[in-house]
């Protein structure tokens, strides 16, 4: 690893914690290979203090050149801006990947949501984890979130309120969801018989119990479970509006009556918060447009 290579890799697991762990590796990995990709240029920077505009053109110029798909492109200008911000100096990348020639990126979320097969669910060992993958689908947690999930906690101020912790979610986002379906309040009620504390067996720690967790699902074949925050959103959203999202064969956007489409905005801000977003386009990924 490079001096500058490691810096970064300093600044996103030790100056700046915040956010979970699969994001931190994530970033850290694009940037260590851009400090790499630097370096074999010709740049030899040690700080990442010293990144300039120059060096953020170099980068998405040599990774439009290797032919890489705009979204991979996309995620890596993600953690370049990251990067910037951390430095104090935003202004080194464009505000849009359109001032890079970065194609538009449109999500197609048919196919992405899926319920839990019961079947492979009951094949799983641990009462922590099936209780994990409930939580997934009947809340729309994050696969961290489930497990640092905690019933004294989430249930303090309100029995119709799930209290989302801000140190469980991404980005320290804390957050309310409703609690409106009786499978849901099923769900609650098992998890209070096995703890009312954090979905970690008790001789293990978070880390040991993400690796049990991986195991486990790859074992039964139910991995790749954020299919599971979708099937949450669609059903949220048909809660809410009485009618079914685009990606599941509802009316598009632009095929709603005025009144229509007002609601539709104001439950697709309603969802985007209860999946710890702040912003309406992230549901065009779970809902379709």
């Amino acid at each position: 690893m490079s001096q500058l290579g490691y810096r970064l890799h300093q600044m996103v697991n030790d100056t700046h914690r915040e956010s979970s762990f699969s994001t931190r590796a994530t970033r850290s990995k694009v940037l260590n290979l851009a400090a790499k990709q630097l370096l074999s240029h010709g740049y030899r920077l040690r700080d990442p203090s010293g990144l300039k505009t120059k060096h953020i053109n170099h980068l998405v110029h040599r990774w439009q050149d290797e032919g890489l798909a705009a979204k991979t492109i996309k995620n890596r200008m993600a953690a370049l801006r990251w990067i910037a911000e951390k430095i104090g100096k935003p202004n080194i990348c464009a505000r849009s990947n359109d001032d890079y020639g970065i194609p538009r990126v449109r999500n197609n979320p048919i196919g992405k949501s899926k319920a839990l097969d019961m079947d492979k669910h009951a094949k799983i060992k641990s009462d922590f984890i099936k209780l994990s993958l409930r939580l997934q689908q009947e809340f729309g947690l994050r696969k961290e979130e489930c497990m640092k999930f905690s019933l004294s906690y989430a249930l303090k101020d309100n029995d119709d309120m799930l209290q989302i912790k801000g140190s469980w979610a991404k980005g320290g986002k804390y957050r309310k969801i409703p609690i409106w379906k009786e499978s849901q309040r099923q769900l609650i009620r098992d998890i209070a018989k096995v703890t009312k504390g954090a979905l970690i067996e008790p001789e293990r720690n978070y880390k040991a119990q993400m690796k049990e967790y991986d195991r486990e699902t790859i074992r039964v074949g139910l991995n790749k479970n954020h299919g599971l925050r979708h099937h949450f959103a669609r059903q949220r959203y048909l809660e809410l509006t009485g009618w079914k999202c685009p990606a599941d064969g509802g009316p598009r956007r632009r095929e709603l009556s005025p009144v229509n489409y007002e609601r539709d905005t104001k439950v697709r801000e309603q969802i985007s918060v209860e999946l710890g977003h702040e912003r309406l386009k992230i549901t065009y990924a779970y809902l379709g447009s």
